[in-house]
């Protein structure tokens, strides 16, 4: 990202599109090759390979017991193995392997996580909720630990169904840019580990205050105001009115999306604060987008840096935003984490470096 790389790029793939797309997809092959120095990836869908990869990087070194009664694992994901729906999918790993509760058992089980997994799977906004999901049952005593993993892949009916809305971009998207012509899909793996105690993780950066909301306006279009996203970053600032340094902005660089959340971020006062999208680099991750951009906001805060949207380069929102159009080094203490998704679900997350 710091070197202005993208793994957006043309892909041909009839088993997700009968022609060229434009996506940011994982190489199958090396998946396959990093995954047998784990286990042997017959035994696992694409889904589960990437998962299990990620977890287990993730506790690698961490000092964190799964059979611990204190420690909870939650999955965040929207389409989970969907590709079971596939015909010889369906053959080789069963029917069942689709619903996301088994999904979430089986990584329960590989690691011994001692509870019951939990799910959180509300659209784009569930890798965030995720998140806040583990910081308040931490808060609530219930937990000490929390083991996040956000995951999804891109297949056909990923594919076809956001090819029916008419939200692809014909090229790599470019977030809050005049030109911005729709999204463009991606896959991957994050993992994300919250703690009681300082020894397990990254205790530099913590989980600050959290508000969700739904504004119920349509089934995949956003409030034309920013009216949900509005009130979830209202509920976020009334609570920690500190200075936000920088907003990770869900971006998707569709019209509608990066019009609304412009809408939100002024009318909340915060227009003038650097924003960025990370959707530039690696595509619309669904499920997994909350983690993955979040482990970014940490790496941020953590290493004083403002990393640029990518795509962007002339205003396009009616509602002018501080885009960050380049890479800035300098002390920041206060990330504003926002997404919205279909449904009219919204999120707004603080990030705070001690």
């Amino acid at each position: 990202m710091l070197a202005d790389k993208t793994g957006i790029r043309l892909t041909r793939d009839e088993k997700i599109a009968p022609g060229p797309f434009y996506a940011s997809l994982l190489d199958t092959s090396m998946l396959q090759d990093q995954f047998a120095t784990l286990d042997d990836p017959g035994k696992f869908t694409r889904f589960e390979q990437l998962a299990l990869l990620s977890v287990h990087s993730a506790l690698s070194g961490a000092g964190i017991e799964p059979a611990d009664p204190k420690t909870l694992f939650i999955l965040s994901t929207t389409k989970g193995n969907i590709d079971i729906l596939q015909k010889e999918n369906e053959r080789k790993f069963g029917k069942e392997r689709v619903y996301l509760w088994h999904t979430a058992r089986l990584i329960q089980h590989y690691f011994g996580f001692r509870n019951e997994p939990v799910v959180v799977s509300n659209a784009c906004i569930s890798g965030v909720q995720a998140i806040l999901t583990g910081a308040r049952l931490i808060r609530a005593g219930l937990y000490e630990n929390v083991i996040i993993n956000g995951t999804d892949i891109i297949t056909e009916f990923v594919m076809s169904g956001f090819s029916s809305f008419k939200s692809l971009s014909n090229g790599p998207c470019r977030p809050f840019d005049k030109t911005r012509d729709g999204l463009s899909l991606g896959e991957g793996s994050g993992t994300i580990i919250l703690s009681k105690n300082p020894s397990h993780i990254d205790s530099h950066v913590i989980v600050g205050e959290g508000f969700s909301s739904n504004d119920a306006n349509h089934i995949s279009g956003p409030s034309r105001t920013g009216e949900g996203l509005f009130i979830a970053i209202e509920g976020v600032m009334k609570r920690s009115p500190v200075t936000v340094d920088f907003i990770s902005a869900h971006g998707t660089a569709t019209s509608y999306n990066d019009e609304m959340e412009s809408m939100a971020i002024t009318r909340a006062g915060l227009q003038t604060v650097p924003v960025n999208s990370f959707k530039g680099y690696w595509g619309h991750t669904l499920g997994a987008a909350g983690v993955i951009e979040s482990v970014m906001c940490v790496y941020s805060l953590r290493e004083k840096v403002l990393l640029h949207t990518k795509g962007y380069h002339d205003p396009g929102v009616t509602n002018p935003v501080a885009v960050i159009d380049k890479v800035i080094h300098r002390e920041i203490s206060h990330c504003l984490k926002i997404a919205s998704g279909f449904g009219g679900c919204n999120i707004a997350l603080l990030f705070h470096k001690k």
